[in-house]
């Protein structure tokens, strides 16, 4: 599938999503966004993909932020669907998959760039990012998750300050705050998200959605984390991925998990 503002690109298990739009600092307009939920949604269906990998072109940006001049007329009613749509087309898809996303912010992550980050499962930053959600320097509230997700990240009290300052930090002070797992240069910061997924990829991919599912519960409103890692625990007994990493641990082996 050929994109205009992304690029998708797929190797030894892991799909690689570059929002691609360098002379826009790679902001997130109606297009980009419809063009990232498919993406996403195409190595979600794809048994091949272990974990998705999504982050920036260039050196400057993750993204930069939403592209404002398609919304500065929008009316209330308009605001409030841009929110809903945005939010159930990519930022809440994207935190729902049951496959691993690793953000790999590699530059600038504002507004809409870092609510897109803090929706994948976690994140790596090189150590000339700078990340924030300045909003309300425009009159308006981030709409796309960031008033919820940041608070989960990073605290309550840090996520005030940061939305009501509009403020940036730089990477270590995300690291610092446990927004970020890992910080390394540019040059390393792609390698070290693919040693992540290789990680990840030797795991059962059918446990690690059960873990996904039952971690995201823990953060969902009536919703009942620890009954929901019953279920799912319960669940992992009746797969093929069970059974082949129990007889790998009684016969002392690698497994060569199905991922069924």
């Amino acid at each position: 599938m050929s994109y205009e503002n992304i690029l998708s690109h797929f190797d030894n298990g892991i799909t690689t999503i570059t929002i691609n739009r360098p002379s826009k600092l790679n902001a997130l307009n109606r297009s980009t966004i419809k063009e990232l939920h498919e993406a996403f949604k195409k190595a979600e269906e794809e048994r091949e993909t272990k974990v998705i990998i999504v982050t920036g072109s260039g050196e400057k940006a993750f993204v930069a932020g939403a592209d404002i001049s398609e919304f500065a007329d929008y009316s209330v009613s308009q605001g409030e669907q841009l929110a809903a749509h945005g939010q159930a087309l990519l930022f809440d898809f994207v935190a729902h998959l049951y496959t691993p996303v690793i953000a790999a912010i590699n530059g600038f992550a504002l507004g809409g760039g870092l609510e897109l980050a803090m929706a994948a499962h976690f994140r790596v930053a090189s150590d000339n990012a700078k990340m924030g959600l300045p909003e309300v320097s425009l009159g308006v509230i981030p709409g796309y998750g960031g008033t919820q997700r940041l608070p989960q990240l990073v605290g309550k009290g840090r996520a005030m300050e940061l939305v009501m300052t509009a403020g940036m930090i730089d990477a270590n002070k995300a690291l610092e705050f446990g927004l970020v797992n890992h910080v390394t240069t540019q040059e390393e910061l792609l390698p070290l998200a693919h040693k992540i997924a290789g990680k990840i990829m030797r795991n059962s991919s059918v446990a690690i959605a059960a873990a996904i599912n039952a971690i995201n519960a823990g953060y969902e409103e009536g919703e009942n984390g620890f009954d929901t890692e019953i279920i799912e625990f319960g669940k992992c007994f009746g797969t093929a991925d069970f059974q082949e990493g129990i007889n790998a641990f009684l016969a002392k082996r690698k497994p060569e998990f199905p991922g069924l």
